[in-house]
């Protein structure tokens, strides 16, 4: 068994060991959202805007990729058609597709796409840190002549308050740490653009900064063992509850969760037997941010 851990699922468990149970054990099924449909159009539109060459980077042209990209997404998931409104469907999608292009034109009031050659976009990445394998999906990496490093995610939500705003900053450690162990280079920036509100934040580690998390995600992960392996994986009730797709089965609100099933912990732990690691979009238009 490898001991395996992705942003989402370490965010999951923060925020509520329950939930972490619901999503990586049980696997219960959740109610696709428009909201994150959109997310996952607008960053294809802007990982496909980067095949052009720079001067063909116009806003004319994101724009003429969103249709074709909504396409080729409802062909991996045609259920997704059906969160596009409940009236005339024509005029829903447009009203939708119209959505996602104003948050394509969104961005290029942040950034100039002639001025960047991203260095990978949608990069897989994954390191062994003492027996536990991190493991994400990095929107994109900017890297200089001089060998500094950005890395970049895209938010279609709002930027958080300052409040919630550690847990956009922890998801961006991660990934800054998985890239540290890979190419034994801190990288010098990074960036969380924010498509929402039309807002950049930024933030330079060091590597004080990233050993913190690496302490962080190491007793993280002993206490999802600890978890896995006494089945005590009790609800954290918080305003988030307000959103969760499960909250009729939680004890904390009144409900009953399934019982636990059988490979529990070879669920909970091993990424072989559990999903296929995620590429934390499901989460752009948190409720909370604002």
């Amino acid at each position: 068994m490898v001991a395996a851990l992705s942003p989402s699922r370490a965010a999951d468990f923060m925020q509520c060991p329950l939930l972490y149970r619901f999503r990586v054990i049980d696997r219960l099924p959740e109610p696709p959202s428009s909201a994150a449909a959109r997310g996952t159009l607008v960053h294809s539109v802007l990982e496909r805007l980067f095949d052009v060459p720079a001067p063909e980077r116009t806003l004319e042209h994101a724009a003429s990729l969103v249709g074709p990209q909504w396409e080729a997404l409802l062909a991996e998931r045609p259920e997704l058609a059906e969160l596009i409104g409940d009236g005339d469907e024509a005029t829903e999608l447009a009203t939708w597709l119209t959505s996602a292009t104003a948050l394509v034109e969104r961005w290029f009031g942040l950034e100039d796409p002639t001025d960047l050659e991203p260095a990978e976009r949608e990069l897989y990445v994954e390191c062994d840190l003492d027996g536990l394998l991190l493991r994400g999906y990095v929107d994109r990496l900017d890297v200089a002549p001089n060998g500094m490093i950005r890395v970049v995610d895209y938010k279609t939500g709002r930027s958080p308050s300052v409040l919630f705003e550690g847990k956009a900053l922890f998801q961006m450690k991660f990934y800054a740490l998985v890239l540290w162990r890979l190419r034994g280079v801190v990288p010098s920036m990074l960036q969380l653009v924010y498509l929402g509100n039309a807002e950049i934040v930024r933030y330079q580690p060091d590597e004080a900064d990233l050993r913190a998390t690496e302490r962080k995600l190491k007793a993280l992960w002993q206490a999802i063992v600890r978890a896995a392996e006494t089945g005590d994986w009790r609800p954290n009730r918080s305003r988030l509850c307000d959103w969760c797709a499960h909250r009729d089965l939680c004890p904390a609100w009144g409900g009953t969760p399934p019982p636990i099933p059988e490979g529990a912990v070879a669920r909970a732990l091993d990424p072989a037997a559990s999903a296929p690691v995620d590429r934390d979009v499901e989460d752009e238009d948190d409720p909370l941010e604002a």
